[in-house]
């Protein structure tokens, strides 16, 4: 999913354009039920796979400390969210008319599907019900 997105925003922005990829914080993910890797080995992770795909240098990654980021008094054109995300993203524009800023525009991907037909997740990775490229995990009894 990452690759398809990360080709739709530069798609977007265009070679002029900045990319701004907001990566959920620590703190932030701490929310979660479930333990996350520490936000220096995703980014680290992010910048690999950034790097490797050869793409034009025009990232910024943000740190999330809450749903929002900056997206709420920054110069954003268009955000991509996922369907799972994508009422923060009209919460976002409601916030931003609120305080005179324009809305942005909302361009909703999928979530890619597991081999069940179900999202991929952290959570459910996490859970040994798939793995990290939605295959499903087979666990034999003893």
């Amino acid at each position: 999913m990452v690759e398809h997105v990360v080709h739709f925003a530069v798609e977007i922005a265009g070679l002029q354009g900045e990319v701004t990829i907001g990566l959920t914080s620590d703190v932030f993910a701490d929310q979660k039920s479930h333990p996350i890797h520490p936000y220096m080995d995703r980014k680290s992770d992010l910048l690999l796979f950034l790097t490797e795909k050869k793409l034009p240098e025009i990232w910024i990654i943000e740190e999330l400390h809450d749903r929002y980021g900056s997206t709420l008094d920054a110069d954003f054109d268009a955000l991509i969210v996922s369907e799972e995300t994508f009422p923060v993203a009209q919460e976002i524009n409601r916030m931003r008319r609120a305080n005179n800023l324009p809305c942005v525009a909302i361009h909703q991907i999928r979530c890619v599907l597991a081999d069940d037909g179900r999202w991929i997740s952290s959570t459910r990775i996490w859970r040994g019900e798939i793995d990290v490229h939605g295959h499903l995990i087979r666990h034999t009894r003893e």
